[in-house]
Protein backbone atom coordinates (compact mmCIF):
# COMPACT_ATOMS: atom_id res chain seq x y z
CA UNK A 1 0.00 0.00 0.00
CA UNK A 2 1.62 3.64 -1.22
CA UNK A 3 0.25 6.58 0.65
CA UNK A 4 1.60 10.40 1.45
CA UNK A 5 2.71 9.88 5.20
CA UNK A 6 2.97 12.95 6.93
CA UNK A 7 2.82 16.33 5.84
CA UNK A 8 0.80 17.83 8.17
CA UNK A 9 -2.28 16.85 6.81
CA UNK A 10 -4.02 15.80 3.92
CA UNK A 11 -6.31 18.58 4.54
CA UNK A 12 -3.23 21.00 4.16
CA UNK A 13 -1.68 19.46 1.34
CA UNK A 14 -4.95 19.39 -0.99
CA UNK A 15 -4.36 23.25 -0.23
CA UNK A 16 -1.14 23.92 -0.01
CA UNK A 17 -0.21 27.86 0.93
CA UNK A 18 1.69 30.45 -0.56
CA UNK A 19 5.50 30.05 0.40
CA UNK A 20 5.99 31.88 3.67
CA UNK A 21 7.77 35.06 3.75
CA UNK A 22 8.16 35.81 7.20
CA UNK A 23 5.94 39.05 8.19
CA UNK A 24 8.36 41.62 9.71
CA UNK A 25 7.63 42.34 13.60
CA UNK A 26 5.52 44.69 14.90
CA UNK A 27 8.01 47.58 16.26
CA UNK A 28 5.16 49.09 18.24
CA UNK A 29 3.39 47.96 21.14
CA UNK A 30 0.13 45.58 19.91
CA UNK A 31 -3.30 46.24 21.70
CA UNK A 32 -3.42 42.27 21.32
CA UNK A 33 -1.07 39.85 20.60
CA UNK A 34 -2.17 36.27 20.05
CA UNK A 35 0.34 33.46 20.15
CA UNK A 36 -0.83 30.13 17.70
CA UNK A 37 -2.16 30.37 14.53
CA UNK A 38 -5.07 27.75 14.91
CA UNK A 39 -8.81 28.17 15.20
CA UNK A 40 -8.57 29.85 18.76
CA UNK A 41 -6.24 32.44 17.52
CA UNK A 42 -7.96 33.02 14.54
CA UNK A 43 -10.95 33.69 15.91
CA UNK A 44 -9.68 35.89 18.62
CA UNK A 45 -8.58 38.03 16.07
CA UNK A 46 -11.61 37.97 14.15
CA UNK A 47 -13.85 39.19 16.92
CA UNK A 48 -11.02 41.88 18.05
CA UNK A 49 -11.42 43.25 14.68
CA UNK A 50 -14.95 43.20 14.35
CA UNK A 51 -15.47 44.68 17.98
CA UNK A 52 -12.20 47.11 17.96
CA UNK A 53 -11.61 48.51 14.39
CA UNK A 54 -8.76 50.43 16.04
CA UNK A 55 -6.96 48.06 17.53
CA UNK A 56 -3.35 46.45 16.45
CA UNK A 57 -3.24 42.89 16.14
CA UNK A 58 -0.54 40.45 15.50
CA UNK A 59 -0.37 36.72 15.56
CA UNK A 60 2.59 35.00 16.07
CA UNK A 61 2.79 31.06 15.06
CA UNK A 62 5.57 29.05 15.09
CA UNK A 63 5.17 26.85 11.46
CA UNK A 64 2.44 28.50 9.64
CA UNK A 65 -1.22 29.07 9.92
CA UNK A 66 -3.39 25.63 10.89
CA UNK A 67 -0.02 23.65 11.36
CA UNK A 68 -1.18 22.13 14.27
CA UNK A 69 -4.69 20.57 15.13
CA UNK A 70 -6.78 23.11 13.37
CA UNK A 71 -5.71 22.13 9.97
CA UNK A 72 -5.60 18.19 11.06
CA UNK A 73 -8.94 17.13 12.82
CA UNK A 74 -12.05 15.38 11.28
CA UNK A 75 -13.51 18.98 10.21
CA UNK A 76 -16.75 18.23 12.47
CA UNK A 77 -18.04 21.83 12.92
CA UNK A 78 -20.30 19.99 15.92
CA UNK A 79 -22.29 20.26 18.69
CA UNK A 80 -20.35 18.33 21.08
CA UNK A 81 -19.00 20.05 24.14
CA UNK A 82 -15.39 20.05 25.02
CA UNK A 83 -15.32 17.99 28.31
CA UNK A 84 -17.11 15.57 30.72
CA UNK A 85 -20.40 17.34 31.47
CA UNK A 86 -20.24 15.75 34.94
CA UNK A 87 -17.30 17.57 35.66
CA UNK A 88 -18.19 20.89 35.14
CA UNK A 89 -21.48 20.68 36.95
CA UNK A 90 -20.10 19.18 39.78
CA UNK A 91 -17.52 21.97 39.84
CA UNK A 92 -19.93 24.96 39.83
CA UNK A 93 -22.07 23.04 42.24
CA UNK A 94 -19.49 22.71 44.53
CA UNK A 95 -18.40 26.31 44.47
CA UNK A 96 -22.18 27.64 44.96
CA UNK A 97 -21.83 25.46 48.01
CA UNK A 98 -18.28 27.05 49.40
CA UNK A 99 -19.50 30.51 48.15
CA UNK A 100 -22.86 31.35 47.11
CA UNK A 101 -22.45 34.77 46.47
CA UNK A 102 -19.52 34.47 44.42
CA UNK A 103 -18.81 34.94 40.64
CA UNK A 104 -20.38 31.35 39.72
CA UNK A 105 -23.32 32.48 42.42
CA UNK A 106 -24.07 35.61 40.43
CA UNK A 107 -24.87 33.38 37.36
CA UNK A 108 -28.01 32.34 39.29
CA UNK A 109 -27.46 28.40 38.01
CA UNK A 110 -26.49 25.25 39.42
CA UNK A 111 -24.46 22.98 37.87
CA UNK A 112 -26.28 21.07 35.16
CA UNK A 113 -28.34 24.63 34.13
CA UNK A 114 -24.95 26.10 33.73
CA UNK A 115 -23.74 23.33 31.51
CA UNK A 116 -27.17 23.50 29.49
CA UNK A 117 -26.35 27.16 29.07
CA UNK A 118 -22.81 25.96 27.62
CA UNK A 119 -25.06 23.80 25.40
CA UNK A 120 -26.92 26.31 23.82
CA UNK A 121 -23.74 28.37 23.31
CA UNK A 122 -22.25 25.74 21.48
CA UNK A 123 -25.24 25.33 19.20
CA UNK A 124 -24.93 29.33 18.89
CA UNK A 125 -21.38 28.74 17.50
CA UNK A 126 -22.24 26.12 14.46
CA UNK A 127 -24.81 28.55 13.28
CA UNK A 128 -22.21 31.66 13.79
CA UNK A 129 -19.23 30.19 12.28
CA UNK A 130 -21.34 29.25 8.97
CA UNK A 131 -22.81 32.94 8.86
CA UNK A 132 -18.85 34.01 8.95
CA UNK A 133 -18.01 31.81 6.15
CA UNK A 134 -20.82 32.83 4.07
CA UNK A 135 -20.35 36.58 4.54
CA UNK A 136 -16.61 36.33 4.12
CA UNK A 137 -16.73 34.21 1.00
CA UNK A 138 -14.90 31.19 2.68
CA UNK A 139 -15.24 27.98 1.14
CA UNK A 140 -14.48 25.22 3.50
CA UNK A 141 -16.26 22.97 2.04
CA UNK A 142 -19.24 22.94 4.26
CA UNK A 143 -22.38 21.30 4.55
CA UNK A 144 -25.31 21.19 7.33
CA UNK A 145 -25.86 17.72 7.10
CA UNK A 146 -25.69 16.51 10.67
CA UNK A 147 -23.48 13.90 12.22
CA UNK A 148 -24.86 10.87 12.88
CA UNK A 149 -23.35 8.05 15.77
CA UNK A 150 -24.21 4.39 14.87
CA UNK A 151 -23.88 1.47 17.04
CA UNK A 152 -23.23 -2.10 15.40
CA UNK A 153 -23.42 -4.10 19.01
CA UNK A 154 -26.45 -4.55 21.65
CA UNK A 155 -23.62 -2.95 23.97
CA UNK A 156 -23.39 -0.68 21.25
CA UNK A 157 -27.39 0.28 21.23
CA UNK A 158 -27.04 0.44 25.37
CA UNK A 159 -24.26 3.50 25.18
CA UNK A 160 -26.38 5.03 22.32
CA UNK A 161 -29.83 4.67 25.02
CA UNK A 162 -27.11 6.49 28.12
CA UNK A 163 -25.60 9.30 25.60
CA UNK A 164 -29.46 10.32 24.39
CA UNK A 165 -30.93 10.71 28.13
CA UNK A 166 -27.47 12.76 28.98
CA UNK A 167 -27.86 15.07 26.48
CA UNK A 168 -31.50 15.41 27.28
CA UNK A 169 -30.03 16.06 30.74
CA UNK A 170 -27.25 18.83 29.33
CA UNK A 171 -29.46 20.75 26.85
CA UNK A 172 -30.48 18.96 23.75
CA UNK A 173 -33.67 19.05 22.73
CA UNK A 174 -36.04 16.71 20.69
CA UNK A 175 -35.36 19.19 17.83
CA UNK A 176 -31.20 18.67 18.43
CA UNK A 177 -31.20 14.63 18.45
CA UNK A 178 -33.30 11.61 16.95
CA UNK A 179 -32.94 8.11 17.68
CA UNK A 180 -32.98 5.70 14.28
CA UNK A 181 -34.02 2.45 13.92
CA UNK A 182 -31.47 0.00 11.94
CA UNK A 183 -33.50 0.70 8.91
CA UNK A 184 -33.47 4.46 8.85
CA UNK A 185 -29.83 4.09 10.01
CA UNK A 186 -29.03 2.22 6.60
CA UNK A 187 -31.02 4.26 4.64
CA UNK A 188 -28.46 7.13 5.46
CA UNK A 189 -25.40 5.50 5.63
CA UNK A 190 -25.36 1.37 4.68
CA UNK A 191 -22.44 0.29 7.88
CA UNK A 192 -22.55 -3.06 7.97
CA UNK A 193 -24.73 -4.62 11.28
CA UNK A 194 -25.84 -1.13 12.14
CA UNK A 195 -28.43 -1.82 14.70
CA UNK A 196 -29.34 1.85 15.06
CA UNK A 197 -27.81 5.24 15.92
CA UNK A 198 -28.98 9.12 16.97
CA UNK A 199 -28.98 11.28 14.19
CA UNK A 200 -27.82 15.17 15.33
CA UNK A 201 -28.69 17.41 13.19
CA UNK A 202 -26.61 21.09 14.58
CA UNK A 203 -23.45 19.53 12.71
CA UNK A 204 -21.83 20.78 10.01
CA UNK A 205 -19.07 19.41 7.95
CA UNK A 206 -15.83 21.34 6.82
CA UNK A 207 -12.63 21.24 5.37
CA UNK A 208 -10.42 22.49 8.61
CA UNK A 209 -7.36 23.65 6.15
CA UNK A 210 -9.82 25.65 4.15
CA UNK A 211 -11.21 27.06 6.90
CA UNK A 212 -8.48 27.98 8.92
CA UNK A 213 -6.40 29.65 5.71
CA UNK A 214 -9.65 31.40 4.82
CA UNK A 215 -9.87 32.96 8.04
CA UNK A 216 -6.29 34.17 7.56
CA UNK A 217 -7.63 35.75 4.35
CA UNK A 218 -9.93 37.32 5.35
CA UNK A 219 -7.87 39.06 8.26
CA UNK A 220 -4.78 39.89 6.36
CA UNK A 221 -7.57 41.85 4.10
CA UNK A 222 -8.48 43.78 7.61
CA UNK A 223 -4.98 44.41 8.48
CA UNK A 224 -4.22 42.19 11.42
CA UNK A 225 -0.65 41.31 10.95
CA UNK A 226 0.31 37.63 10.91
CA UNK A 227 3.67 36.19 11.54
CA UNK A 228 4.39 32.88 10.61
CA UNK A 229 7.79 30.82 11.36
CA UNK A 230 8.00 33.16 14.51
CA UNK A 231 7.96 30.50 17.78
CA UNK A 232 7.40 32.02 21.28
CA UNK A 233 9.54 30.77 23.73
CA UNK A 234 8.41 32.89 26.79
CA UNK A 235 5.22 35.01 27.65
CA UNK A 236 5.67 37.92 30.46
CA UNK A 237 3.47 40.62 31.08
CA UNK A 238 3.21 43.07 28.15
CA UNK A 239 5.91 41.16 25.71
CA UNK A 240 6.58 37.74 24.03
CA UNK A 241 9.77 36.75 23.26
CA UNK A 242 10.06 35.30 20.23
CA UNK A 243 12.85 33.52 17.73
CA UNK A 244 13.19 36.84 15.84
CA UNK A 245 13.07 39.10 18.54
CA UNK A 246 10.16 40.63 21.49
CA UNK A 247 6.69 41.78 20.56
CA UNK A 248 5.10 43.46 22.95
CA UNK A 249 1.25 43.90 23.64
CA UNK A 250 -1.36 45.32 25.66
CA UNK A 251 -3.20 42.16 26.21
CA UNK A 252 -2.07 38.60 25.17
CA UNK A 253 -3.85 35.40 24.47
CA UNK A 254 -2.26 32.02 24.86
CA UNK A 255 -3.73 29.71 22.13
CA UNK A 256 -1.53 26.30 21.79
CA UNK A 257 -3.99 23.66 22.89
CA UNK A 258 -1.36 20.72 22.47
CA UNK A 259 1.82 22.20 21.93
CA UNK A 260 1.13 24.65 25.26
CA UNK A 261 4.14 23.33 26.82
CA UNK A 262 6.53 24.94 24.29
CA UNK A 263 6.44 28.28 25.91
CA UNK A 264 7.34 29.25 29.33
CA UNK A 265 5.68 32.06 31.52
CA UNK A 266 3.57 32.14 34.49
CA UNK A 267 0.65 31.71 32.28
CA UNK A 268 -2.72 31.12 34.04
CA UNK A 269 -4.42 27.69 33.45
CA UNK A 270 -1.07 26.61 31.92
CA UNK A 271 1.01 26.04 35.52
CA UNK A 272 2.21 22.64 36.20
CA UNK A 273 1.03 19.48 34.24
CA UNK A 274 -2.20 20.74 33.26
CA UNK A 275 -2.39 19.77 29.37
CA UNK A 276 -0.35 17.35 27.68
CA UNK A 277 -0.82 16.51 24.04
CA UNK A 278 -2.70 13.56 22.85
CA UNK A 279 -2.53 12.12 19.50
CA UNK A 280 -5.39 11.31 16.74
CA UNK A 281 -4.28 9.57 13.83
CA UNK A 282 -6.40 9.90 10.38
CA UNK A 283 -6.64 8.49 6.65
CA UNK A 284 -8.17 9.32 3.58
CA UNK A 285 -8.96 7.23 0.98
CA UNK A 286 -8.56 7.56 -2.77
CA UNK A 287 -11.92 9.11 -4.24
CA UNK A 288 -14.52 6.17 -4.40
CA UNK A 289 -16.24 5.70 -7.52
CA UNK A 290 -20.04 6.29 -7.93
CA UNK A 291 -20.56 2.73 -7.64
CA UNK A 292 -18.82 2.72 -4.51
CA UNK A 293 -21.49 5.58 -3.34
CA UNK A 294 -24.32 3.86 -4.52
CA UNK A 295 -23.91 1.02 -2.26
CA UNK A 296 -22.57 2.84 1.01
CA UNK A 297 -24.92 5.90 0.75
CA UNK A 298 -24.37 8.57 2.81
CA UNK A 299 -25.40 11.12 0.48
CA UNK A 300 -26.10 14.12 3.18
CA UNK A 301 -22.51 14.62 3.81
CA UNK A 302 -23.26 13.32 7.70
CA UNK A 303 -20.34 13.30 9.99
CA UNK A 304 -20.10 9.62 11.38
CA UNK A 305 -19.33 8.38 14.73
CA UNK A 306 -19.56 5.05 16.37
CA UNK A 307 -20.46 3.60 19.64
CA UNK A 308 -16.90 1.72 19.93
CA UNK A 309 -14.65 1.99 23.07
CA UNK A 310 -12.17 3.00 20.38
CA UNK A 311 -14.25 5.07 18.63
CA UNK A 312 -13.82 6.82 15.29
CA UNK A 313 -14.85 9.97 13.46
CA UNK A 314 -15.49 10.02 9.97
CA UNK A 315 -16.87 12.36 6.66
CA UNK A 316 -17.44 11.67 3.74
CA UNK A 317 -15.61 15.10 1.93
CA UNK A 318 -16.33 17.18 -0.85
CA UNK A 319 -14.59 15.33 -3.80
CA UNK A 320 -15.87 11.74 -2.64
CA UNK A 321 -13.24 10.22 -0.22
CA UNK A 322 -13.76 9.10 3.23
CA UNK A 323 -11.57 10.56 6.11
CA UNK A 324 -11.51 8.29 8.88
CA UNK A 325 -10.03 8.76 12.15
CA UNK A 326 -9.38 7.40 15.66
CA UNK A 327 -6.85 6.86 18.37
CA UNK A 328 -4.07 4.60 18.01
CA UNK A 329 -0.44 5.18 19.72
CA UNK A 330 -1.94 8.04 21.50
CA UNK A 331 0.81 9.21 23.39
CA UNK A 332 4.72 9.63 23.30
CA UNK A 333 6.76 9.74 26.34
CA UNK A 334 7.55 12.72 27.99
CA UNK A 335 4.66 14.82 26.01
CA UNK A 336 6.11 14.11 22.43
CA UNK A 337 4.80 16.32 19.67
CA UNK A 338 3.82 14.53 16.68
CA UNK A 339 6.07 16.64 13.92
CA UNK A 340 4.70 16.71 10.66
CA UNK A 341 2.26 14.15 11.58
CA UNK A 342 3.97 10.61 10.16
CA UNK A 343 1.55 7.68 11.52
CA UNK A 344 3.40 4.34 12.36
CA UNK A 345 2.10 1.64 9.42
CA UNK A 346 0.40 -0.43 12.43
CA UNK A 347 -1.65 2.32 12.96
CA UNK A 348 -2.71 3.20 9.29
CA UNK A 349 -3.17 -0.88 8.97
CA UNK A 350 -6.05 -0.27 12.16
CA UNK A 351 -7.88 2.40 10.87
CA UNK A 352 -8.13 1.11 7.35
CA UNK A 353 -9.12 -2.02 8.96
CA UNK A 354 -11.79 -0.15 11.27
CA UNK A 355 -13.14 1.38 7.85
CA UNK A 356 -13.89 -2.15 6.32
CA UNK A 357 -15.69 -3.19 9.31
CA UNK A 358 -18.26 -0.55 8.35
CA UNK A 359 -18.01 -1.14 4.62
CA UNK A 360 -17.03 -4.81 3.79
CA UNK A 361 -17.84 -5.36 0.70
CA UNK A 362 -15.86 -2.36 -0.91
CA UNK A 363 -11.99 -2.24 -1.22
CA UNK A 364 -10.40 1.03 -0.60
CA UNK A 365 -6.97 2.35 -1.29
CA UNK A 366 -5.34 4.90 1.26
CA UNK A 367 -4.04 8.07 -0.20
CA UNK A 368 -2.44 9.83 2.98
CA UNK A 369 -2.48 9.00 6.35
CA UNK A 370 -1.66 12.09 8.95
CA UNK A 371 -1.83 12.59 13.11
CA UNK A 372 -2.65 15.55 15.10
CA UNK A 373 -2.04 16.46 18.64
CA UNK A 374 -4.92 17.34 21.04
CA UNK A 375 -4.53 19.50 24.34
CA UNK A 376 -6.25 17.27 27.62
CA UNK A 377 -6.64 17.70 31.01
CA UNK A 378 -6.20 15.56 33.70
CA UNK A 379 -10.45 15.58 34.03
CA UNK A 380 -11.00 16.47 29.96
CA UNK A 381 -12.26 19.14 30.35
CA UNK A 382 -11.32 22.77 28.67
CA UNK A 383 -10.57 25.68 30.25
CA UNK A 384 -10.53 29.51 30.02
CA UNK A 385 -8.33 32.07 32.20
CA UNK A 386 -7.61 35.59 31.79
CA UNK A 387 -5.39 37.18 34.79
CA UNK A 388 -6.13 40.95 34.81
CA UNK A 389 -2.78 42.11 36.74
CA UNK A 390 -0.68 40.79 33.58
CA UNK A 391 -3.50 40.99 31.21
CA UNK A 392 -2.83 37.43 29.49
CA UNK A 393 -5.37 34.95 28.28
CA UNK A 394 -5.16 31.06 28.09
CA UNK A 395 -7.80 28.91 26.22
CA UNK A 396 -6.46 24.95 26.29
CA UNK A 397 -7.90 21.50 26.87
CA UNK A 398 -10.58 20.69 23.92
CA UNK A 399 -9.94 17.24 24.05
CA UNK A 400 -10.43 16.54 20.19
CA UNK A 401 -14.00 18.46 20.12
CA UNK A 402 -12.19 22.06 19.57
CA UNK A 403 -13.45 23.10 15.72
CA UNK A 404 -16.78 24.88 17.40
CA UNK A 405 -15.07 25.42 20.76
CA UNK A 406 -12.19 27.35 19.67
CA UNK A 407 -15.20 29.53 18.25
CA UNK A 408 -16.97 30.16 21.76
CA UNK A 409 -13.90 30.25 23.53
CA UNK A 410 -12.53 33.14 21.26
CA UNK A 411 -15.51 35.46 22.19
CA UNK A 412 -15.35 34.08 25.64
CA UNK A 413 -11.27 35.39 26.08
CA UNK A 414 -12.11 38.52 24.36
CA UNK A 415 -15.65 39.14 27.28
CA UNK A 416 -12.84 38.16 29.73
CA UNK A 417 -10.20 40.72 28.75
CA UNK A 418 -12.77 43.54 28.74
CA UNK A 419 -13.66 42.79 32.07
CA UNK A 420 -17.42 42.79 31.85
CA UNK A 421 -19.92 40.60 32.97
CA UNK A 422 -21.41 38.44 29.83
CA UNK A 423 -23.32 35.46 29.68
CA UNK A 424 -19.72 33.65 28.12
CA UNK A 425 -18.38 34.60 31.44
CA UNK A 426 -20.21 33.04 33.39
CA UNK A 427 -19.93 29.42 31.20
CA UNK A 428 -18.69 26.59 33.30
CA UNK A 429 -15.55 26.22 31.70
CA UNK A 430 -14.69 29.87 32.80
CA UNK A 431 -11.70 29.24 35.17
CA UNK A 432 -12.10 25.95 34.72
CA UNK A 433 -9.44 23.93 37.20
CA UNK A 434 -8.72 20.73 35.73
CA UNK A 435 -5.63 19.00 38.41
CA UNK A 436 -2.31 18.14 36.90
CA UNK A 437 -1.36 15.05 35.13
CA UNK A 438 0.77 12.53 36.72
CA UNK A 439 4.72 12.44 36.50
CA UNK A 440 6.06 10.54 34.04
CA UNK A 441 5.93 6.98 33.58
CA UNK A 442 2.91 6.73 34.90
CA UNK A 443 1.26 9.14 32.63
CA UNK A 444 3.19 7.53 29.92
CA UNK A 445 1.76 3.85 31.24
CA UNK A 446 -1.77 5.22 32.57
CA UNK A 447 -2.79 6.64 29.15
CA UNK A 448 -1.32 3.51 26.97
CA UNK A 449 -2.72 1.11 29.71
CA UNK A 450 -6.55 2.90 28.89
CA UNK A 451 -6.18 2.34 25.47
CA UNK A 452 -5.47 -0.85 25.38
CA UNK A 453 -8.25 -1.54 27.96
CA UNK A 454 -10.37 -0.27 25.45
CA UNK A 455 -9.22 -2.43 22.40
CA UNK A 456 -9.48 -5.39 24.61
CA UNK A 457 -12.97 -4.66 25.88
CA UNK A 458 -14.10 -3.77 22.32
CA UNK A 459 -13.02 -7.18 21.31
CA UNK A 460 -14.58 -8.79 24.29
CA UNK A 461 -17.90 -7.35 23.54
CA UNK A 462 -18.55 -8.73 19.78
CA UNK A 463 -17.15 -11.64 20.82
CA UNK A 464 -19.77 -12.30 23.42
CA UNK A 465 -21.89 -10.33 21.61
CA UNK A 466 -22.59 -8.64 25.18
CA UNK A 467 -25.71 -6.75 25.33
CA UNK A 468 -24.10 -4.01 27.96
CA UNK A 469 -20.68 -2.34 27.75
CA UNK A 470 -18.02 -4.65 29.04
CA UNK A 471 -16.90 -3.83 33.04
CA UNK A 472 -13.31 -2.91 31.83
CA UNK A 473 -14.55 -0.23 30.04
CA UNK A 474 -16.49 0.91 32.71
CA UNK A 475 -13.33 1.08 35.09
CA UNK A 476 -11.39 2.33 32.34
CA UNK A 477 -13.73 5.14 31.79
CA UNK A 478 -13.99 6.26 35.50
CA UNK A 479 -9.85 5.50 35.73
CA UNK A 480 -9.45 8.10 33.16
CA UNK A 481 -11.81 10.24 34.18
CA UNK A 482 -14.29 9.89 30.76
CA UNK A 483 -16.95 9.00 32.61
CA UNK A 484 -20.31 11.22 33.52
Amino acid sequence: MSYFNGEASHWLAQSPAAPINPTPLPSEKQDLVIVGGGLTGLWSAYYARQTHPDWSITILEAKHIGYGASGRNGGWLSTLLPGNRAKYAEAVDRALRNDPTGPVGSAGLDGVSSVRSFQSALFDSVDEVLAVCETEGIDAHQVHGGHIDIAQSEAGMSRLHALFEGNAQFGYGPEDMQFLDAEATRNRINVDGAQGSIFFPGTAAIDPALLTRGLAHTLRQQGVTICEATSASHIGKGTVATNRGPVRGETIFVCLEGYSDTVTGDLPGLQGRQVIPVFSSMIATEPLPAKAWESIGWQGRECLGDTAHTFIYAQRTADGRIALGGRGAPYAFGSGLPGDGEVPAEVVDLLAGRLSSLFPDLEFDIAHAWRGALGVTRDWCAGIFFDPAQRIGVARGYAGHGVTATHLAAKTLLDRASGAATPLTGLPWNDHFSGQWEPEPIRWLGIRSMYKLFGVADAWETATSAKKTSLLAQFGSRLAGLHE
